[in-house]
């Protein structure tokens, strides 16, 4: 997955700007502790933490 279709379903989902706020500042177990942009930022794939983000805030199937 890109990181434009990454954030695209982000937006879609949150809404742009709680997107924003979300990546930034959620701290997630699932991403070992770091926040959505944190662990993009490590290297962690953007599929992955996709599904992560799918698993803990009920994303609806349509955008998984």
């Amino acid at each position: 997955m890109r990181l434009t279709e990454f954030w695209r379903r982000m937006y879609e989902h949150f809404g742009e700007a709680y997107a924003e706020s979300f990546a930034a500042d959620h701290l997630m177990s699932e991403l070992g502790g770091r926040t959505v942009r944190q662990a993009l930022e490590a290297g962690w794939e953007a599929k992955e933490v996709w599904r992560v983000v799918c698993r803990t805030q009920g994303v609806s199937a349509l955008l998984r």
